[in-house]
């Protein structure tokens, strides 16, 4: 069977998602339309809490004055934490409807601070570029909480040494003892809904060799994965393209299966 889901994967998945993408949400649209004054805002567009999986991306101050190769960035001309949404969360919950029982939120998806109390309410959480993550004591506290209390954590969209080094940096601020594991193709998450044998990706972009990073409970491999990071890897690119064929279909497939993956792993384990 799950080799029949990898087939109608590899030939469907971009169709699934043009009919998803056929016409703007008004939800997308108030999003495009609104001003970066309005980023205090991002509340009034959160739906409340009602069981039902709903796609949680993670918000937080980007670092001022970092060199990303096209000029300084300087905070509030680029949230960076919002980057692919919100047609990236939409398309994946519009394969997760059609391909699983999950029955999510499809396009209506929540954007929390990292020290909302909200967060522990949702399973797992996203955050889009990591390389650019700075946070509080207080929120280092509540995501070090939602970690050991069962949440699980995407990290996506970075890539390079200094964007590496700061992950690291945030990360230990969370976790003080934090140990970067490599993963491999034969762990679970890899194989939880559709068989991913290779890991033999690259970023869309730049084409470096992209890495996908564990983070363990008491940085222990046989223990509880709390988060992955997709290292020199952009998945959230892909989904959020998938319906203009602005990236190849093979790479973006991949990346269905990996959003797949990892979802129906966190809720499972």
């Amino acid at each position: 069977m799950r080799r029949l889901l990898n087939q109608v994967l590899r030939v469907g998945v971009v169709l699934v998602v043009l009919s998803a993408g056929s016409g703007a949400t008004s939800l997308e649209a108030q999003f495009r339309n609104r001003t970066r004054e309005d980023d205090a805002e991002f509340d009034q567009y959160n739906i409340p809490y009602d069981g039902k999986f709903t796609f949680v991306r993670l918000r937080f101050e980007p670092i001022r004055g970092f060199y990303t190769g096209g000029g300084f960035f300087r905070g509030r001309g680029d949230l960076k934490w919002d980057h692919d949404y919100p047609r990236a969360e939409h398309h994946l919950m519009k394969i997760m409807d059609e391909l699983t029982t999950l029955l999510p939120h499809m396009f209506e998806s929540n954007i929390l601070a990292l020290d909302d109390p909200e967060l522990f309410k949702y399973p797992v959480a996203y955050m889009s570029e990591p390389g650019f993550w700075t946070m509080t004591d207080k929120q280092a506290a509540t995501l070090r909480d939602y970690l050991l209390k069962g949440g699980f954590l995407i990290f996506d969209d970075f890539a390079g040494g200094s964007q590496f080094a700061n992950f690291m940096e945030k990360m230990r601020d969370v976790i003080p003892d934090f140990t970067p594991i490599q993963l491999t193709s034969d762990h679970p998450i890899f194989h939880s809904f559709f068989e991913i044998d290779s890991l033999n990706l690259r970023h869309p972009y730049y084409q470096v060799k992209a890495v996908f990073i564990g983070i363990f409970e008491d940085n222990d491999p046989d223990k509880r994965l709390m988060a992955i990071a997709n290292y020199n890897n952009d998945i959230g690119e892909s989904w959020e393209w998938s319906d203009e064929g602005f990236i190849p279909i093979d790479l973006t497939n991949q990346a269905y299966k990996l959003g797949v993956n990892y979802l129906i792993y966190a809720l499972s384990h």
